[in-house]
């Protein structure tokens, strides 16, 4: 039986008002700071409006992880220079990275989100140079406020491979759980994206064994990232407290 209260249960963007959201979750995965991050005053704003207690994470800003050839900046406003535009992404050790990363820790700080999770493209792949960047990167920012760094890689990183940078870095390995196994099995943080694309919708029996793949002692993220998160989202919260009371 799972502890009680060591299952955060969420998802990936509000996908409603979000008054009516923190009626129902604890915690959200914000997406819009990595595309384009919102005023600080606008998440500042958040924070004040959301419940005490209720928590937001976010994604990094995608200057950071992936570069300017990515489809996903259509929906970037900033305008980028040539120049910049190849020193984007891959953790490079560029100014507009640093930039980046400026931009995304003053999110954090806005949103008093301590976990911050950088989602990797498929082309960013396990050569050299990429795991050079990474070190580089993650040896020179600070982790003020107890921040915690999620790492969710693509593109046929080997295990061993992961679980040293994780180990190393001090990262968390984010996985869908149902595609692959975590690295850090101890630290938790599932992003449910569906089993045949994100127009899937979970069965029960799914997510009671998305249950059993928890640590039973430790704090765990589950963030739906599908057609139907919420549901699905609020059908996991209700096997929860049936497991609870078992």
């Amino acid at each position: 039986m799972k502890a009680k209260g060591l299952i955060k249960v969420g998802c990936c963007g509000f996908r409603s008002a979000m008054a009516e959201y923190t009626l129902h979750y604890p915690v959200v995965e914000v997406q819009q700071t990595f595309y384009q991050p919102p005023r600080i005053s606008t998440l500042e704003r958040w924070r004040q409006d959301a419940p005490q207690g209720f928590e937001f994470t976010l994604k990094a800003w995608q200057l950071i992880t992936h570069e300017a050839r990515s489809p996903t900046y259509k929906r970037l406003k900033k305008e980028l220079t040539e120049l910049e535009r190849t020193q984007c992404g891959s953790f490079r050790p560029t100014p507009i990275v640093k930039e980046a990363w400026a931009t995304t820790l003053a999110c954090a700080q806005a949103l008093g989100a301590r976990r911050i999770l950088f989602q990797c493209p498929a082309s960013f792949t396990p050569i050299r140079g990429h795991v050079e960047n990474m070190r580089s990167f993650f040896a020179s920012i600070e982790r003020s406020g107890g921040l915690q760094f999620l790492w969710e890689p693509r593109g046929g990183w080997a295990d061993d491979l992961i679980r040293t940078l994780c180990h190393e870095l001090d990262l968390v390995h984010v996985v869908d759980p149902f595609a692959t196994r975590t690295q850090t099995p101890d630290q938790c943080y599932f992003r449910l994206h569906g089993r045949k694309g994100w127009r899937y919708v979970y069965e029960d029996d799914e997510l009671e064994e998305l249950i059993r793949l928890l640590p039973k002692d430790k704090m765990s993220y589950v963030l739906f990232n599908n057609v139907r998160m919420r549901e699905d989202a609020m059908r996991f919260q209700e096997l929860i407290r049936m497991s609870e009371s078992d």
